[in-house]
């Protein structure tokens, strides 16, 4: 007995327990739902799992590293990250009508992947050089940081991933400490490109999506349909929903996606008001532990990677419950720690390891 404390002790001395027991929870929820959305696929569950170990792992890993550790990684992920995106643009292969995937031989990647947890660690680390003073040309100097993976990561095209990594740039320059007018600034100044990005930088099909979500209707049975649908199973649910494989949208394949980026709406679908006001509830538990674990941070470098990760995470469920709600534009984001895939989870319990990281080593990061 004594001999399992000690080791008990050994593997979870870096684990922030309040924090991985939320995402214990969300990960348990989204196997139910998965067996739900997949007609009750063995394999499909068992890859999951699969993918669930490997992300954990992952995520104690990088928790019992030091952050002095992980700062001095920033650099060198973000250089590699360019390259592989550059790699991609030059030999990467398409794949409905997008070139995202890098062969590597033995398997593929998704390079974007690990520029959303690269930037804020670079970005962090590059204003963390110049804490005593910040002038608005280190925030230009950040903004140049940002926008090269961003125009990079756009050109694939991958609009969602580009604007979740601006995202998380933006929130490191916020915690960095820019100014309110010069956000307005910039504000302003976005709104006024908005009609020549609109013209010449967006794609037919992405215009196509802002038009469908204004107007599902004009397309019911084309690109409007995704929205349609997902805007069915969602009401039908009503307060209780209709139980666990219950749900006709779901359950007679009228749902696109269903596994992955549209698994609120079979949720939502089955467990009605009351199962999202729970499912948000577990959301916002594990959101503000990061939030005191960004505000207890003890140094600029942990508290800009911090505080940019859970605004990374909150933009990551408010986007795709938005997007399967029919009021934001369908942009491919999955719903974290709920939906089918390996690459995501992976990418977001790494930034929980870093929270744990920050969280457990305040002694041995420079204060």
């Amino acid at each position: 007995m004594i001999e399992f404390k000690r080791l008990w002790h050994y593997l979870t001395r870096y684990i922030d327990n309040f924090l991985l027991a939320g995402i214990f929870l969300l990960m348990l929820v989204g196997l139910v739902v998965l067996y739900s959305a997949s007609g009750g696929n063995l394999v499909r569950v068992s890859s999951q799992i699969l993918n669930m170990i490997v992300a954990l792992i992952i995520m104690w890993l990088i928790a019992n590293i030091p952050l002095q550790q992980i700062m001095r990684l920033a650099l060198p992920l973000y250089i590699l990250g360019i390259i592989l995106l550059i790699s991609v643009a030059l030999f990467g292969e398409i794949q409905n009508g997008a070139r995202r995937w890098l062969n590597l031989g033995i398997t593929r990647i998704q390079p974007s992947e690990l520029l959303k947890i690269a930037v804020p660690l670079m970005m962090a680390w590059y204003f963390d050089k110049s804490e005593i003073a910040l002038r608005l040309r280190d925030y230009a100097g950040a903004a140049l940081i940002l926008l090269l993976p961003v125009l990079l990561i756009a050109r694939q095209p991958d609009l969602g991933t580009a604007l979740l990594i601006t995202a998380s740039g933006f929130y490191v320059i916020y915690f960095a400490g820019l100014s309110w007018r010069v956000m307005a600034g910039l504000l302003v100044t976005a709104g006024g490109i908005l009609p020549l990005f609109w013209s010449f930088a967006m794609h037919d099909y992405q215009r196509k999506r802002i038009l469908t979500m204004l107007d599902p209707s004009q397309d019911p049975l084309g690109a409007g349909y995704h929205i349609i649908q997902s805007s069915i199973a969602i009401g039908s649910g009503g307060i209780a929903g209709k139980g666990w494989q219950n749900g006709t949208q779901s359950q007679l394949d009228f749902l696109p996606e269903q596994s992955t980026d549209f698994i609120f709406a079979v949720f939502s679908e089955e467990f009605g008001l009351i199962g999202n006001g729970l499912l948000l509830l577990l959301y916002l538990v594990i959101i503000g532990r990061c939030l005191i674990i960004t505000a207890n941070a003890p140094t600029q470098f942990t508290r800009l990677v911090a505080g940019s990760i859970t605004l990374t995470f909150f933009t990551y469920v408010f986007v795709n419950m938005g997007m399967v709600s029919g009021i934001l534009p369908v942009v491919g984001i999955p719903l974290p720690l709920i939906s089918y895939g390996g690459t995501s989870l992976v990418t977001m319990l790494l930034g929980f390891g870093i929270l744990m990281s920050i969280q457990t080593h305040p002694k041995l990061v420079k204060t």
